[in-house]
């Protein structure tokens, strides 16, 4: 019996350490979230597509972004454990995505449905509180990430990479992390050379 709950302990001890859960809100939370392994490479949301899942990752690495049209590719997030993505105005809204959500290692994800989600806020509200504090921070990150790529120097979003996303430095192909700060991959080796060397 144990067993069957593995995949959903770090869901729980995620919500645990924003408020305690009763049994029969960890109940709920069993039911409603559903367990999902993407593999490397594989699409969670499509450009033009209605996001239809809220995605909390497990194990893995998932990214949110978006090809221009001279195909460029734009990292807009990152998600690796213990992080939500989605995209959050097709989720809500149901209207298309405006973003790309794809795997960039095997991810194993606990994924809700939207409507699983307001079902759960009726039979719980206090999930509700939960997910109003995850998305309000979740829309505060996205206003700090905005403000460095249009005031930030490259180097300086190199350093809030780090800071945002300590373990992935070295889990990720230097090409992601370039398209998350907006240079080459060149360039960002430059940054790299240049910082050790400070810092040396």
């Amino acid at each position: 019996m144990k067993d069957n709950h593995k995949p959903i302990r770090p869901l729980l001890e995620y919500f645990d350490r924003v408020i305690s859960l009763t049994d029969d809100e960890k109940e709920l939370v069993r039911t409603k979230f559903k367990p999902h392994l993407y593999l490397k490479r594989q699409f969670v949301l499509q450009h033009g597509n209605i996001c239809k899942t809220f995605n909390f990752v497990v194990r893995g690495c998932l990214r949110l972004y978006k090809v221009s049209s001279d195909g460029t590719y734009h990292v807009l997030q990152f998600a690796n454990e213990n992080h939500w993505i989605l995209d959050l105005t097709s989720f809500h809204k149901h209207k298309p995505a405006l973003f790309n959500i794809d795997a960039l290692e095997d991810t194993q994800v606990l994924r809700i449905s939207y409507d699983d989600l307001i079902d759960l806020y009726i039979k719980a509200p206090k999930f509700d509180r939960i997910f109003r504090v995850l998305l309000e921070n979740h829309f505060m990150q996205q206003q700090e990430r905005l403000a460095q790529l249009v005031s930030f120097t490259a180097e300086e979003r190199y350093e809030a990479f780090l800071n945002t996303y300590p373990d992935l430095q070295d889990r990720l192909p230097q090409v992601q992390i370039a398209a998350y700060i907006g240079v080459t991959p060149e360039f960002l080796s430059r940054i790299r050379k240049r910082l050790a060397e400070n810092n040396g």
